[in-house]
C-alpha cells in the first residue's frame, strides 16, 4: 500500500488530500498516520466495515472534527485549521445527505429544500421558489413539494434529502450511508440519482457506505478502511481482484478471517468454571 494512497499523480485533480491523520475519541483511537486523496470531479466510495471511521471521515473533511495530527485540505485550503467564518465559507462548498435524512420534520419538502438557501443567501423568494423547483425536479419529485417528511416514503425522503444537499451547488457532495434500510427500487433509484448528478453538475462526491454491490457499481475509486488506516485502493475492478485477506473477507462478507467472529476473551472452560 501506498503512503499517500491516491488515484492521482497530479495533485490539482485531488479536490481532497488528506495527510498523516491521527484522531480519536479518548483512548479510542480511530485513524493512526492515515493519507488519502479524492479525486475532483469524480465518485469516490468510501468502504469498510462498521466502526472503522467511515462517518467519522466526513465529520473531519467537513471541518466538525479535527485531527489530532495531520493535515486536511479542501480545494486547496486547509480544513483543520479553519474557524470561524472561514470555516463557514468552506463548508458552502459542501453538501451532505445525513444518514435517515435528517429532514426538519415541520417544514414541507419544499420548506426543507429552501432552508439552506434561505440560512445563507440574500437571494429574493422568486429564486429560491425557482432554485427548489429545479432540484425537485432534477429528483423527480417537483409534485411531491407540499408533502411533509411524514408522508414521505423512505426512498422519497433520501431523494428530498438529495435535493437539499445540492441547493446550494457545492463542489462537494457527501452521502452518508445513503442506501440503509432502502426497498431494492428505492436503492436503485439513489445510485442512479449520485451518478447521474455527480456528472450532469460537475460534482464530487463522497460515498460511505458498507453495501459492497452498490458502493463497487457506482465509485470510480474506491477507499477500503480499517485496522485505524486504508486497507486497499483502487478502482472498483481492482478492489474485487484485492489479494489481501482483510479487504477480501470484506468483500465477499465473510463471517470469520482476520476479523475475528468471536470478541477476545479469556478460556471458555474457565469462564464457566465457578471457584
Amino acid at each position: 500500500m501506498n503512503k499517500h494512497p491516491s488515484p492521482n499523480t497530479d495533485p490539482d485533480d485531488a479536490l481532497i488530500v488528506i495527510e498523516n491523520i491521527d484522531f480519536g475519541f479518548g483512548r479510542n483511537l480511530i485513524f493512526r498516520d492515515m493519507s488519502l486523496t479524492i479525486p475532483r470531479g469524480k465518485v469516490t466510495a468510501i468502504m469498510g466495515p462498521s466502526g472503522c471511521g467511515k462517518s467519522t471521515l466526513l465529520g473531519l473533511i467537513g471541518g466538525r472534527l479535527r485531527p489530532k495530527r495531520g493535515s486536511i485540505s479542501f480545494n486547496g485550503r486547509r480544513v483543520d485549521k479553519a474557524r470561524g467564518k472561514k470555516l463557514y465559507a468552506l463548508r458552502r462548498e459542501m453538501g451532505m445527505l445525513f444518514q435517515n435524512s435528517a429532514l426538519l420534520t415541520d417544514l414541507d419538502t419544499f420548506e426543507n429544500i429552501a432552508f439552506p438557501l434561505r440560512e445563507q443567501t440574500e437571494l429574493p423568494e422568486e429564486i429560491i421558489e425557482l432554485i427548489v423547483k429545479m432540484k425537485l425536479e432534477l429528483v423527480g419529485l417537483r409534485g411531491a413539494h407540499e408533502l411533509q417528511p411524514s408522508e414521505l416514503s423512505g426512498g422519497m425522503a433520501r431523494r428530498v434529502a438529495l435535493a437539499r444537499a445540492i441547493a446550494l451547488d457545492p463542489k462537494l457532495a457527501m452521502y452518508d450511508e445513503p442506501f440503509v434500510g432502502l426497498d431494492p427500487i428505492s436503492m436503485g433509484v439513489i445510485v442512479k440519482l449520485i451518478r447521474e448528478l455527480n456528472d450532469a453538475l460537475n460534482l464530487t462526491s463522497v460515498v460511505v457506505t458498507h453495501d459492497v454491490q452498490e458502493g463497487l457499481s457506482i465509485a470510480d475509486y474506491v477507499y477500503i478502511l480499517g485496522n485505524q488506516n486504508v486497507l486497499g485502493h483502487g478502482t472498483s475492478s481492482q478492489i474485487l481482484q484485492s489479494d489481501d485477506p482483510m479487504v477480501e473477507q470484506f468483500i465477499q462478507g465473510l463471517p470469520d478471517g482476520p476479523v475475528p467472529y468471536q470478541y477476545p476473551a479469556g478460556p471458555y472452560p474457565e469462564d464457566l468454571r465457578h471457584d
